[in-house]
């Protein structure tokens, strides 16, 4: 048995994870979160410049009113080029003052334009594109159940769903707590690293089902069996997130400022799924088995009475 218990210290790391969580949920009570111009709406303004710019030029300038987030992008054929003229910014609503003096900056600053579009749009993604993205998440953790329980068994079908809740919440808590805009990525980020984790959860529970089969005896340190099988595929549970946080922390940092808040999410959801596969999907299993144990045998003994 390896020297360093983990399901011994299940509680630990379960305190670990409320002491991120509770006050999450306490900020998502209270501030809720940073929506972005996808669920609120916002401006949209098209400027043809009579020089060249770039996109940092335009975001270095938004940055002076707290719109260094807004969606920048060139219009057209040069939508993929380095520096264009005509120039589209998405940013949340502005009040009449404030967009004169967005305006002025951007002249003073870059150069004279004309002013193509200048409008007012609603929020791309509506109540009802958030619910079915919501009915499509629970959907699926129903059949991620059923499967798990079909390949292996119930228990280990909760314990997985409840490690993704624990993914998601961590995710959530971090994104109210910090009060980073949340957009449209943020849902393909959350989407993505529920895919993420099920995998190395499952990798998990393989193993624990086959030591079960070879090892166990009846009665014996189930204990010891989930920390032996933790173990076994902790090399590859600890290579593959490494190499997918390396990935992913170059996005972030060399990757401009439109994906950076997707590739921060994508950093807590892979480090947070990889920490509840090993310190909370398996501590989870072992609970619920302990427990339908202390029933099935409270059941025996009533009825050998």
């Amino acid at each position: 048995m390896p020297k360093f218990d983990i399901v011994k210290r299940t509680k630990i790391w379960f305190i670990i994870s409320l002491c991120v969580i509770v006050p999450g949920i306490f900020s998502m009570c209270t501030q809720g979160f940073n929506l972005g111009i996808d669920f609120t709406g916002g401006t949209i303004i098209e400027l043809r410049f009579q020089k060249e710019v770039t996109l940092a030029d335009v975001r270095g300038v938004l940055r002076e009113y707290s719109l260094d987030n807004s969606t920048i992008q060139f219009s057209g054929d040069a939508a993929n080029a380095e520096a264009a003229p005509t120039v589209m910014v998405r940013s949340v609503d502005l009040e009449e003052e404030e967009r004169k003096a967005v305006m002025a900056s951007l002249r003073q600053q870059l150069g004279d334009y004309d002013v193509l579009r200048e409008e007012k749009v609603g929020a791309t993604m509506g109540a009802e594109l958030i619910m079915n993205a919501l009915w499509a998440l629970a959907l699926s953790w129903v059949m991620i159940v059923l499967y798990v329980s079909y390949r292996f068994e119930f228990r280990f079908g909760v314990s997985s769903i409840m490690a993704l809740v624990h993914d998601i919440l961590i995710v959530l808590s971090v994104f109210s707590l910090t009060q980073r805009p949340i957009d449209s990525s943020f849902v393909a980020a959350l989407l993505t690293i529920v895919g993420y984790s099920i995998n190395d959860t499952i990798v998990i529970f393989d193993r624990i089902r086959e030591n079960l089969k070879l090892h166990f005896r009846r009665g014996g340190d189930i204990c010891a069996l989930v920390n032996t099988s933790i173990y076994q595929t902790l090399t590859r549970s600890i290579y593959t997130v490494c190499t997918v946080l390396f990935t992913t922390f170059a996005l972030y940092w060399f990757g401009g400022d439109t994906t950076k808040d997707f590739s921060f999410a994508l950093l807590v959801g892979f480090f947070a799924g990889c920490y509840s596969s090993i310190f909370i999907a398996s501590p989870i299993w072992v609970v619920l088995r302990n427990f339908s144990e202390k029933r099935r045998r409270a059941g025996s003994a009533a009825a050998a009475k």
